[in-house]
């Protein structure tokens, strides 16, 4: 890369329990025990950090997600989670996910608004709608509202959270003692919201924060989120499982967000990559197939038939997909990754059995083994090629695989001139390389 072009990879530590891979937990090393830890996700920070990673990623879900019996499955709020995480670290940023679908703004821009005070400015707000019955039955609801209605009132909701942000001006605490005016008034202003789906008088109760708003992020690849990314997201996190897929997708979510009048460089795509790294290809090779005899098929087989919406029954393990599955139009939830794994198993013509070691590890996001080189490559060529900004990296064993990218792949990422040496400013955002955003209220 030549000193003309300084841009640069964005690199996010997606953290999940001890790994990616759903086996993970029964390796001798794992602790079963981790996923509840908050000492265990305090090394992690403080390796990602050591790798000058752009942050740290939490998913998060208002369901049980899986069998409990069957895998560690209980994860701790994210929020709560990175606000301690805050303390161990000094610039990774923390992103966590949150549901529009089963929060309210107000306690939600409270909470993001209060990380990113803790923080110093680090803070980023993965922005989901939630699907299924089994999440509705938690808040008192028979099922979960159309895909369209999901989407839309994920529009309101975050029109509504930079409100709130906004709701303070940056120069309306004066605290001048001397006269007894701690805040002037005249520069807290009041949201008066009043739409569809949520009435909000404001303001907020906690002053407009380091960074104004958190990054906003987006994890979504149907139409409707395309759509919600190309308008709002600064960052989207997706799942693209060969080169083309990518690119393609890179190059419609960019021309989208022109079409609407946005820098499309003020947009990061960010893929999920889930590598397993050895010293050679061989031991790479030896980690993937180790986790993939420790997958439980019948478990695993419950998994996928509940995400193609089909009978476990009609899932032969040593036979291909059935033809007759649900079309993408008659899915109400995870659209763009039910279409993924359907073209994948028909793609590579895998069995039921192997798409399921497939899909052990990353869920759909791409999986591969190899040297650090040979992984440095890969980001490399997406990289340079136009398919991603740069890659939330899932490491399918924890600590161990965060440890291998961070200490194997980021120097060689370095050394080409690909990735930061150092950090360069405070914020999430300057992370980014993106603006802190104007206040609405007082740039009006």
């Amino acid at each position: 890369m030549t000193q003309q072009n300084p841009r640069r990879l964005h690199l996010n530590a997606f953290l999940m329990s001890v790994g990616h891979h759903e086996a993970a937990w029964r390796l001798p090393q794992s602790d079963p025990l981790a996923h509840t830890d908050v000492e265990h996700y305090r090394n992690l920070a403080r390796i990602a950090e050591r790798g000058k990673l752009d942050s740290l990623f939490l998913a998060d879900s208002p369901v049980q997600f899986g069998d409990p019996g069957r895998r560690p499955s209980g994860q701790l709020e994210p929020t709560v989670l990175l606000t301690a995480l805050a303390g161990a670290t000094s610039r990774i940023g923390l992103i966590a996910t949150a549901s529009t679908s089963y929060n309210e703004p107000y306690n939600l821009a409270r909470r993001f608004a209060s990380l990113d005070h803790v923080s110093g400015g680090r803070a980023g707000w993965n922005i989901v709608t939630t699907a299924g019955a089994d999440a509705a039955r938690n808040f008192g609801l028979d099922d979960s509202p159309l895909h369209r209605d999901r989407y839309e009132r994920a529009a309101e909701f975050l029109e509504v959270s930079t409100r709130l942000w906004d709701s303070w001006a940056d120069d309306a605490i004066v605290g001048d003692k001397e006269r007894g005016v701690h805040a002037e008034s005249g520069r807290v202003f009041a949201t008066g919201h009043a739409g569809k789906y949520f009435r909000v008088d404001g303001p907020l109760n906690v002053p407009r924060s380091p960074q104004g708003y958190p990054l906003l992020v987006q994890a979504g690849s149907s139409e409707s989120g395309r759509d919600f990314a190309a308008r709002y997201a600064e960052a989207v996190f997706t799942a693209q499982q060969t080169f083309e897929e990518g690119k393609s997708f890179y190059e419609d979510l960019k021309s989208r967000a022109k079409a609407l009048g946005r820098d499309p460089e003020g947009l990061k795509i960010l893929p999920g990559i889930v590598p397993a790294i050895g010293a050679t290809r061989a031991e790479a090779l030896e980690l993937e197939a180790e986790l993939e005899r420790l997958i439980l098929p019948e478990y695993a087989k419950q998994q996928l038939a509940a995400l193609l919406r089909v009978a476990p029954e009609q899932l032969e393990l040593d036979a291909e997909l059935p033809d007759d599955l649900p079309t993408e139009d008659e899915i109400e939830g995870a659209k763009s990754r039910f279409t993924l794994i359907v073209e994948l198993g028909r793609r590579e013509r895998l069995t039921v059995r192997q798409l399921i070691a497939r899909l052990g590890g990353g869920r759909g996001h791409r999986t591969f083994a190899g040297t650090p080189v040979q992984v440095a490559d890969t980001i490399q060529h997406w990289f340079e090629s136009g398919a991603a900004d740069g890659f939330n990296i899932m490491p399918p064993v924890l600590p161990s695989g965060l440890e291998a990218f961070v200490d194997q792949v980021v120097p060689i990422l370095q050394e080409r001139g690909l990735f930061r040496t150092d950090y360069t400013g405070r914020t999430l955002r300057d992370h980014y390389g993106l603006p802190r955003p104007q206040n609405q209220f007082t740039t009006a």
